[in-house]
């Protein structure tokens, strides 16, 4: 069992950086694909980066590519997006997914991951 918690959203004004974490729990982390989404107001749940089991595989959704980073620690079992220059359609909650399987690859599918956090805000003002 995987558990996982989100930390690091809030309140910026567009142009502004914004670093999130997820801190997972359960001994087989270091054995999970891993991967940001995001639900905006009255949208559906889309992907915005993941990253392989061993961090040698990362993707990115068009909308953030070139503003953001994904990267984890599987030492200390979190996981972190770095965001930069927001934009007011960056406004959503961010929620972080793991797999359950090992994995070299990226998934974008939401139906590829077994673990879901309770998820951060992101608000973005312009």
């Amino acid at each position: 069992q995987v558990q996982l918690v989100e930390s690091g959203g809030g309140l910026v004004q567009a142009g502004a950086s914004l670093s999130l974490s997820c801190a997972a729990s359960g001994r087989t982390f270091p054995a999970k694909g891993m991967s940001w989404f995001r639900q905006g107001p009255g949208k559906e749940r889309e992907f915005v980066a993941g990253i392989s089991s061993s961090g040698k595989t990362t993707g990115y959704a068009d909308s953030v590519k070139g503003r953001s980073t994904i990267s984890r620690d599987n030492a200390k079992k979190m996981l972190y997006l770095q965001m930069n220059r927001l934009k007011p359609e960056d406004t959503a909650v961010y929620y972080c997914a793991a797999r359950n399987v090992y994995s070299d690859t990226v998934s974008s599918e939401i139906q590829s991951y077994d673990y879901w956090g309770q998820g951060t805000q992101v608000t973005v003002s312009s």
